[in-house]
């Protein structure tokens, strides 16, 4: 499958939407999911560092948000990696998240962070071969880090 990471547009937002509660229901095996709140993706459509990127081949098939963090390091911290289900086991998480560290690296920062279900084996794996490992356990979720 032929598809292109790009920049999301609000014109996206209704597919991330729906690919994010794609991605809840995947990850919680139940239909009772929230979608994010009203105007909670609003501060992707404006001029800061946050970002999202989409995976497009005619349609938008999967997104991963990036929030950019200025703390005591920086750091750069991935929330919501998203495919549809079709389209998993192609690549497009990985290039997803390669599209994110280059994009930290064009903005100076050396670091990126994330969070991962303990019981989404799936993902750990697809982020411990791109280089990520467990920085802190959460309870039920690893922090995971790779430094670029």
């Amino acid at each position: 499958m032929e598809y292109m990471i790009r920049g999301a547009k609000k014109e996206d937002e209704s597919i991330i939407r729906s690919l994010f509660v794609e991605m809840l229901r995947t990850i919680y095996h139940t239909d009772d999911v929230e979608e994010y709140e009203e105007g909670y993706l609003d501060r992707y459509w404006t001029e800061s560092e946050d970002r999202l990127f989409v995976a497009d081949n005619g349609k938008v098939v999967a997104y991963l948000g990036v929030e950019v963090h200025h703390d005591e390091h920086d750091y750069l911290y991935l929330d919501d990696l998203s495919v549809t289900e079709k389209c998993r086991n192609m690549g497009i998480g990985s290039e997803l998240i390669k599209k994110a560290e280059s994009y930290a690296k064009e903005i100076g920062i050396d670091a990126v962070l994330f969070h991962v279900e303990k019981t989404n084996k799936d993902a750990l794996r697809l982020y411990e071969r791109l280089g990520y490992e467990v920085f802190r356990d959460d309870d039920n979720r690893f922090l995971l880090k790779k430094d670029l």
